[in-house]
């Protein structure tokens, strides 16, 4: 009798140990990286303080929406959890303001924005066809170029450096072998501040949704 209670403790142990070994064998004949190629389009919140003074009323500052290119890559840590850096090169916006003075919005100038974010994801069905999932991390925003004037004020400068949270989820549809096509939606706390002579003047709340679809490779 002990020797029949060993036997069924070697093989429930084995096959404990082999489901234990399922995901990870998974895991590696997925490959652990995934990269994916999208055009994202940015829709911008635009809210943004009034300036009194300067008879701007509140939401009068305007960035430009755009579509853009975009690179991710992502680094499967489990076949659920994988940590996702996106990519792009420098975007130029067009600012545009409403102010009584100027007879309605005018364009006032431009400026270029490079919004790298990191994210940490939850992927639902990672052996699935459709795969969805959910994520969420920091976005870091670099403003340079800015050439923003306006007439009866001045030149304006931005606050260069915005840090912000960002939430997202998406779907992973596989059509090949590592081959997917995907759909993946953002919305990211973009903020920069109104400077005039080193004062803050108003403060912007870009916070762009951003819609992205693309495709991807996994290896």
């Amino acid at each position: 009798m002990i020797r029949d209670s060993f036997k069924r403790a070697l093989i429930a142990t084995a096959v404990l140990g082999g489901l234990c070994a399922l995901p990870a064998a998974a895991q590696e004949a997925q490959g652990n990286w995934l990269v994916r190629a999208r055009a994202v389009r940015i829709d911008t919140a635009n809210k943004s303080d009034p300036i009194p003074s300067l008879a701007v009323p509140a939401d009068a500052i305007t960035v430009s929406n755009k579509t853009i290119p975009e690179i991710d890559i992502s680094y499967f840590f489990t076949p659920n959890i994988a940590a996702e850096l996106v990519l792009t090169v420098p975007q130029k916006h067009t600012v545009t303001v409403e102010q009584s003075a100027l007879g309605g919005p005018v364009d006032i100038g431009t400026f270029k924005q490079l919004p790298p974010t990191l994210m940490l994801q939850y992927h639902f069905m990672p052996e699935a066809t459709i795969r969805p999932y959910v994520g969420a991390g920091l976005n870091y925003t670099r403003i340079s170029g800015v050439n923003l004037f306006v007439p009866t004020v001045g030149a304006l400068d931005l606050k260069q450096n915005s840090y912000g949270l960002a939430l997202g989820a998406g779907i992973d549809i596989a059509i090949a072998k590592n081959v997917f096509l995907n759909f993946d939606v953002k919305k990211v706390q973009m903020r920069t501040d109104v400077t005039r002579l080193g004062q803050t003047l108003s403060t912007v709340k870009v916070d762009p949704w951003l819609f992205g679809a693309g495709v991807g490779y996994r290896f």
